[in-house]
């Protein structure tokens, strides 16, 4: 089929392979890749990255013996766009006219009709052999064309082209810009075998861009919006199933880590089970902070790597904050043995940041993660992410318990009297183990007091303890006796028994979340 064309017919079907993007995340949102010679179409609002997609897929597969043919047609000449496409690392001067060569379709598209347009295609195409072909943009040319065009004769032109280059066994990439209300019942769309669909959101101050499989033929996609974001190394998105595939790793005997404290240690059975989430959960000051410096310093302590991933002060203040607590940070961060991610790019999204603690896992083959704060996080998200900040957090918790780490994640509360909150957010069933730091006034003095709410791995003491925050870190005392409604912050002396005697006379059971 064809003229000269290479494919083969119905009755030897051959096999579809899959072409590696060379876009960090794309082949995942693909189903493992673009299917070899596919007709696909890259659409959107302008700005939303478009060229550059297609760019860089083109420098990742081209070569001498199958070039890539890059037509353009009326929108930014060669020369302007190489100038801006060469600051991206994905770049290669070598293989300019070589692997990846450029031609103006400008003057044929402005003077002629769609015979023509075709003609000079199927003629290069015909000359290199190419391995990928694109047109950009190709919406200029529908355009052009509908002024003297009826519709039928613009579907078969896009389908003589599709069939031509698909004959040739190129994989081609149509560009152009396009409302969403412009799909129905358009024939480049119809024709297509992919479609991606690259667009744009500002919302007040911020500008998240987003990519979506809206079709493609032969395999199941990543369905949904994935967030894109365009760096000096190109374009890299952030699949919405990352991370989520694949078992836990969990051994069969469960270790147990030491939180750093010891009296804390014991309240914990033994220590955070490995590979467990812990939240500790406290109003300002409560020490949440101290108590996840303490783990960090714990593990490096015996020799493990950790992570601090941060989001409301730089890696030097917090490493300075914690050698007030006699704890060097300094150190293990020359030696490679942990890792302070500051994480505040504009508009950040939660994919981007699981991503990057992920890859800093992989990195230093972490055991101990800390997230401070996930209050901090959502402030520093741009604002359309924060509407799906607690779907988010099941996401990205879900993705690095598989990775094995152990994660401490700090919440800040607000402190109510009547009630015993344990998250603003409604997160609590995302942790395996929960500690809840609190305020409570007793006899005109303001006190601090923990309690082990939660443990999935097993049983936990359920004492109510005072501590104080020293030079040293957390030190946690004895069990108060003698008061009643302690997890209420206002607690009530009892009567008829000393809290001296020894006797078990806290109750909890008096008091209600």
């Amino acid at each position: 089929m064809g003229s000269g064309g290479k494919i083969v017919s119905a009755d030897d079907p051959v096999k579809i392979r899959k072409l590696s993007t060379g876009v960090p995340g794309f082949d995942e949102i693909l189903g493992g890749g673009l299917p070899e010679y596919s007709f696909n179409i890259i659409a959107g609002s302008p700005g939303g990255g478009k060229t550059t997609l297609a760019h860089q897929v083109m420098f990742a597969n081209a070569t001498p013996e199958r070039p890539a043919l890059y037509f353009t047609v009326l929108g930014e000449p060669p020369i302007k766009m190489l100038r801006y496409q060469q600051q991206f690392s994905f770049f290669d001067r070598t293989k300019l006219n070589t692997a990846v060569r450029f031609i103006n379709l400008s003057e044929v598209v402005l003077e002629k009709d769609l015979d023509a347009v075709l003609t000079a295609i199927v003629k290069e195409v015909e000359a290199a052999n190419p391995g990928i072909v694109v047109v950009d943009s190709f919406r200029t040319v529908v355009r052009k064309a509908t002024g003297g065009t009826g519709e039928a004769d613009l579907q078969a032109f896009v389908q003589r082209l599709a069939l031509h280059l698909t004959s040739w066994q190129a994989t081609t990439f149509l560009i152009g810009e396009y409302t969403e209300g412009e799909i129905r019942d358009n024939p480049v769309f119809t024709v297509a075998d992919g479609l991606f669909w690259l667009s744009q959101q500002v919302e007040r101050n911020s500008i998240v861009r987003k990519l979506q499989i809206m079709k493609l033929r032969g395999q199941a996609s990543v369905p949904g919006l994935h967030t894109l974001r365009i760096t000096a190394d190109g374009i890299q998105t952030f699949p919405r199933t990352f991370g989520l595939t694949g078992r836990r790793k969990r051994t069969h005997e469960q270790r147990r880590l030491s939180s750093g404290i010891t009296e804390l240690d014991s309240m914990l059975g033994g220590g955070i089970p490995e590979g467990d989430s812990l939240l500790i959960a406290g109003p300002s000051g409560s020490g949440k902070s101290v108590f996840a410096t303490q783990f960090i310093a714990e593990g490096l302590r015996l020799g493990e790597s950790g992570i601090v991933a941060i989001f409301e002060e730089r890696p030097e203040e917090y490493a300075g904050r914690a050698e007030t607590l006699g704890m060097d940070f300094e150190t293990p961060q020359q030696n490679g043995k942990l890792s302070i991610l500051y994480l505040r790019p504009l508009d950040l999204s939660v994919d981007e940041t699981m991503r990057e603690i992920i890859d800093a896992v992989e990195r230093t083959g972490a055991k101990r993660l800390v997230i401070d704060s996930l209050a901090g996080f959502e402030l520093a998200l741009a604002p359309g992410f924060r509407e799906d900040f607690r779907e988010s957090l099941y996401r990205m918790i879900g993705a690095l318990t598989r990775t094995g780490v152990t994660i401490v994640s700090t919440v800040e509360l607000v402190e109510s009297f009547t009630e015993l909150a344990l998250s603003p957010y409604s997160i609590s069933f995302l942790s395996d183990d929960i500690i809840r730091l609190r305020y409570v006034e007793i006899e005109g003095q303001l006190r601090k007091v923990l309690m082990v709410v939660k443990m999935r791995g097993g049983n936990h003491s359920k004492d109510i303890r005072e501590y104080e925050i020293t030079s040293n870190g957390l030190q946690i005392g004895e069990r108060l006796k003698g008061y009643r409604g302690l997890i209420t912050g206002v607690p009530e002396r009892l009567t008829g028994g000393s809290s001296d005697d020894g006797e078990e006379t806290t109750s909890t059971q008096d008091s209600k979340e």
